[in-house]
């Protein structure tokens, strides 16, 4: 399995906004392309204040070539969105994480 994270730091005046647009918008949209098989959302538990709140999208598709396929068909049309909504109101990175283990 391939995973590919998207921390972000939300600043407060837009948290809500942000969240309702994630929610209702921009994970419904990832899902529609097809190339992953889940999304979870996690709010980021700090103890200093990093200005605003931090999330982590982490977006979950069975194989690397499903994802090239996302970075080159769909990511920048999708980042260009949240650009266009929300400027520099929202700082986020990503790292790409690929699973060796899993225990249950």
């Amino acid at each position: 399995m391939f995973i590919h994270n998207v921390t972000t730091l939300v600043e407060l005046s837009v948290e809500s906004q942000w969240m309702c647009w994630m929610n209702d918008e921009h994970l419904p949209k990832i899902m529609k392309t097809g190339k992953f098989i889940k999304v979870i959302l996690f709010k980021v538990i700090a103890e200093e204040d990093m200005g605003g709140t931090s999330y982590a999208a982490q977006y979950h598709c069975n194989s690397r070539d499903d994802f090239e396929r996302f970075l080159a068909e769909d990511a920048p049309m999708l980042r260009n969105l949240a650009v266009e909504k929300f400027g520099e109101r929202i700082l986020s990175f990503n790292t790409e994480l690929e699973q060796i283990t899993a225990l249950q």
